[in-house]
């Protein structure tokens, strides 16, 4: 369930050609592969601007463009999730698919964690959403992450990534007089729009009744997109019996969280430390392409920050932690 990055070697071979001199064709092989290169690097800059500046102008049904193509409900489409108590982790009697990194520890197989209020996007991140992320900073994304549905969830993009959006859209929230009331008084009273921890996720896949799938504990493939060969767009299967009515909890894309893989019994003092090291980042919730086992609610995946896959995205919440 982890990825890593692949490095990859393109030989280029030359056969019928005289070469003049050694020192002259390595000067003008060299100035024309500087020149093509300037000139793909700015193709690509300006055919990702245009086409994200051509999204942020559609008109996506249920999502407002006038509020960074978030969903067009009163709370822009996040959900809150209350705080409390919640059961993380798997029991292998309850749930047989468990693996082994989801025991709370040798003496538990189960742990409980209390978190405050937090609110966490009812759907994915789109490429719309991303695509106005890319057009108003600049960023040099890959054209990978925009060549797909608009209201697709966003991927090919990596773990650096998606926290800059994440911050984008933070500073977005709080000087926006379109920003709810709620959302508001929140960000007001010290929280910020980031990757959900792999607690806040589980949490709301779950809620507080430790269910194995976001609908319960029973399997079904009406509301989850896996064991399948392509993303769908968000909120295309709606799921009012799941935890908070959250779509996409199971399959369509992995969410990446800002937690870095480390061994049960969890702690969230751990998601501040060792983080300037090479963490590998917990990922959550299982993609199109994964079989029933990687998409129940206490599944623990893990990837590289640098990787770019088109199963992994995200979807941010609005926290204090």
């Amino acid at each position: 369930m982890s990825l890593s990055n692949q490095d990859s070697t393109n030989n280029i071979e030359t056969a019928g050609f005289t070469v003049p001199s050694r020192k002259i064709g390595f000067t003008v092989m060299s100035i024309i592969i500087v020149f093509v290169a300037l000139w793909m690097s700015r193709q690509g800059s300006q055919s990702i601007v245009t086409d994200s500046r051509e999204a942020a102008t559609i008109e996506i049904p249920g999502f407002n463009n006038d509020a960074w193509n978030l969903p067009d409900d009163d709370l822009l489409g996040f959900v809150e999730i209350p705080a409390g108590e919640f059961t993380m982790g798997s029991n292998p009697a309850l749930d047989r698919l468990a693996y082994e990194n989801e025991r709370w520890s040798n003496l538990q197989r189960q742990g409980s964690v209390t978190l405050p209020a937090f609110y966490i996007s009812r759907y994915e991140t789109t490429v719309s959403q991303f695509q106005q992320f890319v057009e108003e900073t600049g960023s040099n994304i890959t054209p990978e992450a925009i060549q797909s549905d608009l209201s697709a969830p966003v991927s090919n993009i990596n773990w650096p990534e998606a926290v800059a959006y994440a911050q984008w859209l933070d500073e977005k929230l709080r000087s926006s007089p379109l920003t709810p009331p709620p959302l508001k008084d929140l960000l007001d009273s010290g929280a910020s729009v980031t990757l959900p921890t792999e607690a806040e996720w589980e949490k709301a896949a779950r809620s507080n009744d430790g269910r194995v799938f976001p609908w319960g504990s029973q399997l079904t493939s009406e509301f989850a997109n896996f064991d399948g060969g392509q993303k769908r767009n968000v909120g295309a299967v709606m799921c009012a019996g799941c935890a908070y009515g959250l779509a996409d909890m199971a399959g369509n894309v992995w969410e990446m969280t800002r937690s870095p893989l480390q061994d049960y019994p969890y702690d969230p003092e751990d998601d501040d430390t060792n983080l300037a090291e090479d963490a590998l980042w917990v990922m959550r919730g299982g993609s199109y392409a994964d079989s029933l086992n990687n998409i129940r609610t206490a599944v623990r995946g893990a990837v590289d920050p640098g990787v770019r896959n088109d199963t992994i995205g995200f979807r941010v919440v609005i926290s204090t932690r």
